[in-house]
């Protein structure tokens, strides 16, 4: 009896041993399905967020194709602007005539930046109003020979962004300019 009594609990603890391990089992399987469902998910998720991304940065990139059309630059040595200047010269209106001119020529609706720059000498907030006021009159003349007020922005970068080094009179002549952006 002995011996039956210990088969059976030696049975009964085989069982529940076998128990549980399948039920340990069971639930480390479902646990690792469930986990591996969020995983797939948040995976989903994340690339159709790259996705996304993607075809926005493709359309961005497409919407900006052919946006810049051409620059203009008067900073040669016929239309630099003085030290301290910024009014136009004559040979820089002739210049100005002459985009103009282009500009009916190509029949085109584009848009027009006008950066004003200057050189590194003076203060940088003296600066940023000078090349301002280089963009302005670049925009008046413009202005005045027709081209649509609402067609153009005017942006001073002052000091910023030189051409050529300012330690030497060429460098700074240089960076005292205007540039005009043609968009479409």
């Amino acid at each position: 009896m002995k011996n039956a009594a210990m088969l059976r609990t030696t049975a009964i603890g085989a069982t529940l041993v076998a128990l549980g391990l399948v039920t340990s089992g069971c639930a480390s399987h479902r646990f690792v399905r469930e986990n591996i469902a969020v995983a797939e998910e948040h995976t989903t998720r994340v690339e159709g967020t790259a996705g996304e991304a993607l075809e926005r940065a493709k359309a961005a990139h497409k919407l900006a194709e052919g946006k810049f059309l051409y620059e203009v630059v008067l900073s040669d040595d016929s239309v630099k602007f003085p030290v301290d200047r910024h009014a136009l010269s004559p040979e820089a209106e002739q210049r100005l005539a002459e985009l103009v001119q282009r500009l009916k020529g190509e029949n085109r609706n584009v848009y027009l930046e006008i950066q004003g720059y200057t050189d590194a000498s003076g203060p940088e907030d003296y600066n940023e109003k000078l090349g301002e006021a280089r963009a302005e009159a670049v925009r008046r003349y413009l202005s005045q020979q027709g081209v649509a007020l609402n067609r153009m922005a005017t942006i001073s970068y002052g000091e910023a962004s030189p051409v050529a080094p300012n330690d030497s009179q060429e460098g700074r002549a240089q960076n005292r300019r205007v540039s005009i952006v043609i968009l479409s």
